[in-house]
């Protein structure tokens, strides 16, 4: 992919940059002369610069064809795009050969010389920046005149490899014939299919037989991932699922499996909504409060020395909204001194297990012993253990008497607004749909729209969404052939990629599929079965410098994984899902995979080869339909070479032949490394 955005200074030894920036003369000073008040450093040309890497041009889009913005339209989309940084609206100011406008309040400008975009000041280490051309920001100026279109079946199939758990081949050909946006468009106007808990009392599973066990859970995660139309919104859940991370193994409460349902539910209504109402709904939920032990949290106590339970203000930090260290726009470690700052400490921990004092279970109309449908319930306040005193922590005090849940919304709008935030969670989910290493303009660009979706909005997931599967990082086939692009499917999204695909469906609406946890026999993950809050994955902190502090003071700090002895590791790539990639795991995914296909399916579940029999004879012609639908064409051509040996030892001139020759190509694609990496 072309670079994203340029920056004038760079570093030692890019003499491109140099000789651009020798040529530029009094570009700085001429920006520095207007507007008065410009602090003396906006003068020097020859500082080196980081970019802050959020205003960025994204680099060429394929498809774009959204008129080039002039001056005005660029300068106005920053104002609404980047507030803090312009805050507007400012009047534009000539002085050649610059159009520029400068706010007072920032000490920014931002300027136009013929096509070049410029900025100046503190966002730019106070040194002229050059991000981009006004060409180069035409998509995000006018998102709705740049149409972005699958060329080849090939690239909509991976475009809907990244944005669904699977898909038909049907899926592929109508995309083709659309546009990436329309899909969207459809997918999240798309009405929600039945809930998880509703799906559970149609069942029959709030009866006592089910009070003290986890029947119905895996039925009822698996037929929405599998059936439901909502394609972009099930890839959604079980993103979140694995960022706001709860796991029935960690829920010890009667009917479990309805504190689960519910909190799925939680997961599919705010999808396409507000972070900001989806941290409060997951914090309310009683399977959060089982799960991070604050439900029933009580103040503390001077006669017994007790203290409120701090798991959930840890980990509601550390994990679901700010992350340890603080951060850049773009993602990168912020470093003080060449060193990284902690977001938080201990007293910021303690402060705020204070204001999750109180909270429990709404049983209110109910009598013990309580009804499944308990859990539907938010978790409700018990006055006498809520702490009333003040509470400080991040550099925020809400003082003494507060109400709870005013407190707990206080609390929670401090850390969606905190500056690592949007960095924090727009880097998590470009790992979980896209690739496991997006770069500082990737994360930078994504954290933008979180930061504001060009309407004022902050955490508006469906911009986000947008912004990560149209992003030219995702979308750039030249991303294929890059190393460090891309990501190990999760084996829970190969399987639902298989089922998808054949239109796995269970008649009976059993979906008798089971936990498929056990690496030794099967895949090794389960949704929502993770073994603790850090799910499967550990934290991307890969090679931390705070590391060795964290865990020293937290105790628990697992730092990102990187395979040993990997070229991945040389490279200085995270590798998460390689986490759970064992000798064990491999050969039980390929083994119960195989049990799948050959069967037709697993359990009571069937799926459907007619369309993939009719070209059974043509080993060539199957491979090729199998690599689209399943890796999105990304079989190297010596792969398929290999493959297409071994099926021709299959004789395929009856049914039977055929359908086994269709199970054939289906287990090597899917052992296939070149499948197992999602590009």
């Amino acid at each position: 992919m072309p670079p994203a955005g340029r920056t004038i200074g760079g570093t030692a030894g890019d003499a491109s940059d140099a000789s651009r920036l020798a040529g530029l003369g009094g570009v700085a000073t001429v920006l520095a002369a207007c507007g008065g008040g410009a602090p003396e450093a906006l003068k020097a040309t020859d500082a080196a610069v980081s970019s802050p890497g959020l205003l960025r041009a994204p680099g060429a889009v394929p498809q774009a064809a959204s008129p080039t913005p002039d001056a005005t339209a660029l300068m106005n989309w920053a104002e609404a795009a980047y507030p803090a940084w312009f805050p507007g609206p400012s009047p534009n100011r000539t002085d050649s050969p610059f159009i520029y406008r400068y706010y007072a309040a920032s000490g920014n400008y931002i300027g136009v010389a013929g096509t070049e975009v410029y900025v100046l000041g503190p966002l730019s280490g106070n040194a002229l920046m050059r991000v981009g051309t006004l060409a180069d920001f035409a998509c995000q100026v006018s998102p709705d005149a740049c149409t972005r279109s699958p060329q080849t079946a090939a690239e909509a199939a991976r475009f809907l490899a990244q944005a669904t758990p699977g898909a038909t081949r049907a899926d592929i050909s109508a995309l083709q014939s659309g546009s990436y946006s329309a899909w969207l468009d459809t997918q999240m106007a798309m009405p929600r299919s039945q809930g998880h808990v509703d799906w559970l009392l149609a069942k029959g599973y709030d009866g006592e037989a089910f009070r003290n066990n986890m029947q119905g859970l895996d039925p009822m995660l698996w037929r929405k991932f599998i059936s439901s139309p909502d394609a972009l919104r099930q890839r959604m859940v079980l993103a979140l699922s694995e960022l706001l991370v709860v796991s029935v193994l960690g829920i010890n409460t009667a009917f479990r499996q309805f504190a689960i349902a519910n909190y799925l539910d939680v997961l599919d209504a705010n999808a396409f909504g507000n972070f900001r109402t989806l941290l409060e709904q997951v914090t309310l939920t009683t399977a959060m409060g089982h799960f991070l032990t604050y439900r029933g949290n009580a103040k503390a106590n001077a006669v017994t020395g007790s203290q409120p339970d701090e798991n959930y203000a840890r980990e509601v930090m550390q994990l679901f909204t700010i992350g340890l260290v603080q951060l850049n726009p773009d993602g990168t470690v912020r470093l003080v001194n060449g060193q990284p700052v902690e977001t938080y400490g201990p007293d910021d921990v303690s402060g705020l297990a204070r204001v999750f004092t109180g909270w429990d279970a709404d049983t209110s109309g109910f009598t013990a012993p309580f009804p499944a449908d308990i859990h539907r319930r938010p978790m409700t306040q018990v006055p006498s253990r809520y702490e009333t005193g003040s509470k400080s922590f991040l550099g925020v005090t809400i003082a003494a008497g507060t109400p709870a849940l005013t407190s707990l919304r206080m609390a929670l709008d401090t850390l969606f607004n905190h500056p690592n935030h949007a960095p924090f969670i727009s880097r998590q989910l470009i790992q979980r749909l896209v690739t496991s290493n997006p770069s500082p303009a990737y994360v930078g660009r994504v954290a933008a729209v979180y930061a504001n979706n060009g309407m004022g909005v902050r955490g508006d997931l469906a911009s986000v969404v947008r912004a990560i599967l149209l992003d030219v990082e995702a979308r750039d086939p030249a991303a294929l052939g890059q190393p460090g692009f891309g990501k190990l499917r999760e084996p829970v999204l190969r399987f639902l990629n298989w089922a998808r695909a054949f239109g796995a469906a269970s008649p009976a609406d059993a979906w008798a599929i089971g936990d498929l946890s056990d690496p030794a026999t099967k895949l090794g993950q389960s949704p929502l079965r993770a073994p603790s809050v850090f799910n499967f994955f550990s934290p991307d902190f890969r090679n931390h410098p705070m590391a060795g502090v964290v865990s020293e003071v937290f105790n628990f700090f697992r730092p990102g994984y990187v395979p040993p002895n990997s070229a991945l590791a040389t490279q200085g790539l995270v590798a998460p899902e390689f986490q759970i990639a064992t000798e064990s795991s491999v050969a039980g995914y390929v083994n119960y995979m195989q049990r799948a296909i050959a069967g037709n399916g697993i359990g009571d579940v069937r799926v459907s080869y007619t369309s993939l029999t009719a070209l059974a004879a043509d080993s060539s012609a199957l491979l090729a339909e199998v690599n689209l639908v399943l890796a999105a064409g990304q079989l190297s051509a010596a792969t398929l070479a290999t493959l297409k040996a071994a099926l021709d030892t299959i004789t395929a001139t009856t049914d039977a032949g055929k359908l086994n020759r269709v199970q054939a190509a289906l287990l090597l694609v899917m052992a296939a490394p070149e499948y197992i990496v999602q590009k």
